[in-house]
């Protein structure tokens, strides 16, 4: 039954088909490894943890029940353990004794469970739907921002050859999948679209992004009093970088009522110094800077009218701002735009600490055939085409280049012409040869779908279900953590990363459980922490945890959180 187990009979019942779930039994334990994980059950489950659950997720009769699975990937995300191998080197008692098991299951077990909670495909899409629906309600700002980017997932195996994308991290092009992340002003994640053939931000926005939040988002009365009396009032704000500019989709984006920001791509000449005012401005990490602003408006190449916001830095650059909200103060533009750090620090902290590109499972999948890609005898003509223009480049910089000296001999002279005429045939040669290929080119479709590829030239796509099932669990986690780490700054001389940083230390930290079935509460004491300043600052987290009354799920005991020896 494996080190750990004690619940025998429970188990061999289970074998039998006799038990629906092995319910949850807390003993009394000292000294639990990463006790502290318990802190964040109340966060796990306001972020939405279990709410769902039953409605999307089923298992069949076995010890493990559903919740507990659950549970266990969840702290499993908090407690950095990267992958399901990693669940090997822990001990399956102590973390069993978290759950209110004997022991955690094995992680074949663990593996076929998960095989079976993502059978569906397009299962956990809907679920993180569902989760992202609930978790723009609980936005309580009067304006919405949302900000869409896309995050390159670098694939090292050799399962399939998936086509090449920039890694701007790297600086390189490598075979990769891209994921479009939708995130709240302060990073908060909602969900993401997994492309296996990248269409470019601009695409998915149009097909996937907008149609999302139009079908997902409710308008409040207010908004729709103020759309019906106002020509120029938005829904909400889409934010994204450059690689969306398209006058054509401001336009298209400004008839549903949505208003963008962005960069803007092709900004005119700098304005003039005098124009700049100094703002105090507070960022979205709630830190207070000043900047030089100042606007104008613009016309852009399809007639639409933004406005264009500039901030002036010290060095003299100017940085271009485009906006259809004409309702928010410059400032807050601004500040909104450049927010958009929080989402990269987002990518880059679950990269670190959540292993967002870790590969859940091995295996292809098929590519469905609507799916377009850009046809391979296009490439290659574009490839030859831009090879081309390289090499007459460098001829004419050499033409341009020749020059006689002063007081030129006749052989010198010769020389000149012939090697001019010799250049001006090749550049002649290459303009010939760059424009057959550009009719070869226009004549050849630029995209063309997936099932009209050769051969040699088709792949698959990685499997999805299980990776956007753990995803969204990590999104949670994610979510619970941040909860927390706001508690936390309240209480900390310095904020910021030191209160992730606490809470990492936190969730490592053993602690005492002492279940008492007469009073119906199970005590968490958590063990001193490393300094007498983090145990200060983290009694008033305890006091606002316990003031939540959470009931452990299968059980009907209320936690109680405590902190160092009784």
């Amino acid at each position: 039954m494996g080190n750990g187990a004690t619940r025998s009979l429970e188990r061999v019942a289970a074998a039998m088909g006799e038990l629906e779930s092995a319910p949850i039994e807390f003993q009394a334990a000292c000294d639990v490894a990463q006790g502290g994980v318990l802190l964040a059950l109340p966060a796990l489950l306001a972020a939405g943890l279990l709410r769902c659950t039953a409605e999307f997720y089923e298992l069949p009769k076995g010890f493990y029940g559903i919740e507990s699975i659950f549970l266990l990937l969840g702290l499993m995300a908090l407690a950095r353990i990267r992958s399901l191998e990693q669940l090997r080197y822990q001990a399956p008692g102590e973390w069993g004794k978290l759950l209110g098991l004997d022991r955690i299951p094995e992680v074949r077990t663990l593996r076929a469970k998960l095989k079976l909670l993502c059978q569906d495909l397009g299962q956990a899409m809907r679920w993180n739907a569902i989760l992202a629906k609930e978790w723009i309600a609980r936005q309580n700002a009067t304006e919405l921002y949302f900000y869409c980017d896309g995050h390159v997932r670098v694939y090292h195996g050799d399962q399939t050859a998936l086509p090449r994308h920039y890694v701007a991290r790297e600086r390189l092009c490598l075979r990769a999948t891209t994921d479009y992340w939708i995130n709240a002003m302060d990073g908060q994640p909602f969900l993401y679209v997994n492309k296996e053939v990248d269409p470019g931000l601009i695409a998915t926005l149009k097909q996937d992004v907008i149609p999302w939040l139009e079908a997902n988002m409710a308008q409040t009365p207010e908004q729709e009093r103020r759309l019906a009396e106002d020509a120029r009032a938005h829904w909400f704000t889409m934010v994204f970088d450059r690689e969306g500019y398209s006058p054509e989709l401001f336009e298209q984006m400004r008839e549903k009522r949505i208003a963008i920001l962005s960069y803007h791509k092709f900004p005119r000449d700098d304005w003039g110094s005098e124009e700049f005012a100094t703002h105090s401005v507070e960022l979205a990490g709630g830190e207070t800077v000043t900047m030089k602003l100042a606007e104008r408006g613009v016309r852009l190449s399809n007639n639409l009218w933004l406005r264009e916001i500039r901030k002036l830095t010290d060095s003299g650059h100017q940085t271009s701002i485009l906006t259809t909200n004409f309702q928010a103060p410059m400032t807050t533009l601004a500040v909104s735009l450049f927010a958009r750090w929080s989402q990269e620090n987002f990518f880059r902290y679950m990269r670190e600490h959540y292993s967002l590109d870790r590969l859940m499972e091995y295996g292809t999948e098929p590519i469905p055939d609507a799916i377009s890609v850009i046809n391979p005898q296009w490439r290659k003509l574009d490839s030859q085409i831009r090879s081309k223009a390289g090499q007459r480049h460098r001829l004419a910089a050499q033409f341009g280049a020749l020059a006689l000296s002063e007081d030129p001999t006749e052989s010198l002279v010769q020389g000149f012409h012939l090697r001019k005429g010799h250049l001006q045939e090749e550049i002649q040669v290459l303009d010939l040869e760059i424009d057959n290929l550009k009719q070869l080119r226009k004549k050849t479709e630029h995209h063309i779908p997936v099932k009209s590829l050769p051969e040699g030239d088709r792949f698959t796509r990685l499997r999805t279900e299980r990776k956007h099932f753990i995803d969204t669990l990590k999104m949670i986690a994610y979510r619970a953590e941040s909860s927390m780490a706001s508690l936390l700054r309240e209480h900390m001389a310095r904020g910021g990363d030191d209160a992730r940083a606490l809470l990492r230390q936190i969730f490592q930290t053993a602690a005492d459980l002492t279940p008492d079935l007469a009073a119906k509460t199970l005590t968490v004491r958590l063990h001193h922490l490393t300094q007498a300043a983090h145990d200060q600052a983290i009694e008033p987290l305890l006091a606002d945890l316990n003031a939540t009354q959470t009931v452990f799920p299968g059980t009907k005991l209320t936690l109680v959180f405590k902190l160092g020896s009784s």
